[in-house]
């Protein structure tokens, strides 16, 4: 089945079951005519001794027809309507009170111009969550304090990160917290996986110290990339090594600044359309070397195009210090 989306101020998108198509009007100096009950020259007996003449009744006809285009399933919105109220733990006065938005699946599909699968691996990568029917994002502080809870109890049982035991972890932290909250932050930062009856997860170092380095960047407008760098360190589960290549597209390392300093950028704040997120790109820096920008504008590429391609077509390149890089190709002001 075939579904068109789009609320009142948006250009509609058609979607199947797993793609999005843009729709655009074309039109045809064919006339399309429509006959009820037509029959195609294959459809007739060939083998009649004499051919009649049918009579059809022409029910109405058009000069234009809907051309579809595989495009990007327009998912910001999710996590703009799932950020509306995050799920901040079952203590939370807020949650008890009814006045805030929650959706279903069924919601998110009548105002997310995506397809249902488009959308359910988006919820899968934002980590939500479904609390009680209703899709939810855990907080950031409330995230941060379910994983400190887990990191803290590997620690102390001084388990392997690639094998973590769910039972033990639902049993110990059970009294803290609730265990759908605690298995929710191991899918989060793990793979689930059995090994002789029981489950385990493998933790995934990277995101794990992705998020410590979100939580020690989020309060500092921009923070020395040195000290950074020694904190973060210090700050991550013993046995994990942070490195800078776990922040692309979150943090942006600024070398023009004496000392090197680094500061939050996250892709998922960054606009949707391709023209605008160049434009706010530009007027974060001036120029930028193809490293640098690939992460944010990765998820831009549409089906079959490379990042060069996107670069070619939004921003010009020229050479700086013997590096390419590359500004915009209008005025920003």
């Amino acid at each position: 089945s075939l579904v068109i989306r789009g609320e009142k101020d948006e250009q509609a998108v058609l979607c199947s079951k797993d793609k999005t198509y843009d729709m655009k009007r074309a039109d045809t100096s064919n006339m399309l005519l429509f006959i009820p009950g037509c029959k195609t020259p294959e459809e007739l007996n060939a083998d009649q001794a004499s051919c009649n003449i049918i009579h059809s009744q022409i029910a109405g006809f058009s000069n234009n027809y809907w051309e579809l285009r595989r495009c990007r399933p327009k998912l910001k919105k999710l996590r703009k309507l799932l950020m509306e109220d995050p799920y901040e733990g079952p203590d939370s006065r807020k949650d008890q009170t009814l006045t805030f938005s929650k959706y279903t699946t069924e919601d998110l599909l009548s105002l997310i111009q995506a397809s249902e699968e488009e959308i359910l691996h988006q919820l899968e990568v934002i980590d939500a969550c479904k609390i009680e029917g209703y899709w939810r994002i855990l907080e950031f502080d409330y995230e941060m304090k379910l994983l400190n809870h887990v990191t803290q109890l590997i620690d102390s049982e001084s388990w392997s990160l690639s094998k973590v035991p769910l039972r033990t972890c639902l049993e110990e932290l059970g009294s803290l917290e609730p265990t759908d909250m605690i298995e929710h932050i191991l899918l989060s930062y793990g793979r689930k996986y059995i090994d002789d009856g029981e489950v385990y997860f493998e933790m995934h170092e990277d995101k794990i110290c992705r998020a410590i380095a979100q939580m020690l960047l989020r309060n500092a407008v921009k923070f020395n990339l040195s000290e950074f760098q020694e904190v973060w360190q210090q700050s991550v589960p013993e046995g994990m090594t942070t490195r800078l290549d776990q922040l692309k597209g979150l943090a942006l390392v600024d070398k023009s600044s004496r000392p090197d300093t680094i500061f939050l950028l996250k892709v998922e704040d960054l606009p949707e359309d391709n023209q605008e997120r160049f434009n706010s790109l530009f007027s974060i820096r001036e120029k930028w070397t193809e490293v640098d920008i690939t992460p944010y504008i990765q998820d831009l590429c549409a089906e079959k195009q490379t990042v060069g391609a996107l670069l070619t077509k939004y921003a010009r390149s020229s050479m700086q210090n013997g590096v390419k890089v590359y500004n915009s190709r209008r005025p920003i002001s």
